[in-house]
């Protein structure tokens, strides 16, 4: 689906084939306003006329115009893969809630490519000091990463 963008708001842009029009919603605001067209080109301008309309009519009413997201939303994910984040985020002294926004960040860039290199020195007899590197990519859990010593 394409997005329709315009003054900070978003909205959708469909095409209805039984009635032979473009229509569409503004997304992440609780009240309805819907828009069409007879065209792609002009639901772009009734999309920003139905978003100009919203913002004239929340003026009107004397009430802040809701924005389009509010930057907080709640998430499931494995406890074993919470408790890695978590650790990840004392780790760096940081949130948890960073963790989660730049592992966001990355996916949404489609940044393929992630590698950690992890390296462990050990002392041995004779004070020998060997070391040991680890490499993992985006196709490497970060468990398979820890296993994957040479």
């Amino acid at each position: 689906m394409n997005i329709l963008k315009y003054n900070g708001y978003e909205g959708t842009s469909e095409i209805d084939m039984e009635q032979k029009v473009c229509r569409g919603v503004i997304l992440f605001i609780d009240d309805v306003v819907t828009y069409k067209a007879d065209s792609p080109k002009e639901l772009q301008q009734e999309f920003e006329a139905a978003v100009d309309d919203y913002l004239e009519t929340c003026e009107h009413l004397g009430r802040k115009p809701q924005k389009p997201l509010k930057g907080q939303f709640n998430v499931r994910i494995s406890p074993l893969l919470h408790k890695a984040a978590t650790i990840k985020a004392l780790e760096e002294n940081t949130t948890l809630n960073e963790i989660v926004g730049k592992a966001i960040d990355i996916y949404l860039k489609g940044t393929q490519d992630i590698n950690r290199n992890i390296t462990v020195q050990v002392s041995a007899k004779g004070d020998a000091i060997k070391t040991f590197s680890a490499t993992a990519s985006s196709e490497t859990t970060w468990e398979e990463g820890l296993t994957n010593v040479h």
